[in-house]
């Protein structure tokens, strides 16, 4: 006879919208977030029996959302996802394991005529910046925050050559070549004592710098994994707070089009015409972490 155990579990309410204004006088600010929360509770009868009576209804995680948003405010998409976890392990005894992720949409205040505005603002995809909280009872949050969808392109001073060469290789050495990817990235903190927002945006200057390199020369990448690991150790360095990162940079490919063939029109050279492909695609991901130092 077959015994089974349920070993994991999670309810919750996904794809909470929220926009929250700040309104100091004139000058207002806008957050908005999307926001995931789930739930494991002490039983599982709710799996097992049909029993609901200790389930907190994902509609009512729902109404939480927007109830915390306007008791406590949205400064940081981790500070409101840390108020989460913390209220729902403190107001329901049987909640014994929380998760919020969060996602923050890219806004910024217009600019006219130079100006700031005081109420209008931009919507500028360059990057999504999103965390995850997680939390049990009696314990202390741990925080992962991350970014999707940094496009980004460097039209020379990327190689890619001295490769494996065998029998299954058609790939030519690309010398000079462009470089172009879209970045995830994602970060753990070892504590929560930590100024969010700058450094997020500490990660992302930093990725941007180790890609791009002074904007006069810019930088040589023999490979897309030598700048990845030259971003996250230097994304190490740069926050202390930090102690393990994660990046995943698919090829984006642009090649040139071959218009040597177009015996009276064509052109014998041709590196300013490039055609973009993006499937099939290298993919590449490398993860990087704080290791103790040796006793001597």
């Amino acid at each position: 006879m077959s015994t089974y155990k349920i070993v994991d579990d999670a309810y919750g309410k996904s794809g909470v919208k929220l926009l929250h204004i700040k309104r100091n006088g004139p000058v207002h600010s806008i957050r908005e977030l999307e926001v995931n929360s789930q739930l494991t509770l002490s039983s599982k009868k709710d799996y097992t029996e049909g029993d609901n009576s200790d389930i907190v209804a994902t509609d009512s995680q729902k109404n939480t959302v927007y109830l915390l948003a306007k008791k406590h405010g949205v400064n940081s998409p981790e500070e409101f996802a840390i108020i989460l976890c913390r209220h729902y392990l403190s107001t329901y005894n049987h909640v014994l394991k929380v998760q919020v992720q969060i996602e923050l949409y890219p806004w910024q205040r217009a600019e006219i005529d130079g100006k700031k505005h005081n109420h209008a603002f931009v919507f500028t995809p360059v990057a999504t910046r999103f965390c995850t909280a997680r939390m049990e009872k009696n314990g202390i949050p741990t925080i992962e925050s991350g970014l999707k969808d940094l496009r980004v392109l460097k039209t020379t001073q990327s190689a890619f050559v001295n490769f494996v060469n065998d029998d299954y290789r058609s790939l030519p050495d690309a010398p000079d070549r462009v470089f172009s990817t879209v970045i995830t990235s994602r970060w753990e903190y070892s504590t929560i004592n930590v100024d969010f927002c700058k450094a997020w945006n500490t990660v992302k200057d930093v990725i941007l710098s180790v890609f791009s390199g002074p904007a006069d020369k810019g930088i040589f990448s023999p490979s897309v994994q030598n700048t990845l690991h030259l971003t996250e150790k230097l994304v190490l360095d740069s926050v202390p707070e930090i102690n393990y990162i994660e990046m995943i940079l698919p090829n984006k490919h642009y090649v040139n089009v071959d218009l040597s063939k177009f015996k009276n029109v064509g052109f014998a050279h041709n590196d300013t015409v490039l055609q973009p492909l993006d499937k099939p695609s290298g993919n590449i991901r490398a993860a990087l972490t704080r290791t103790l130092a040796s006793k001597l």
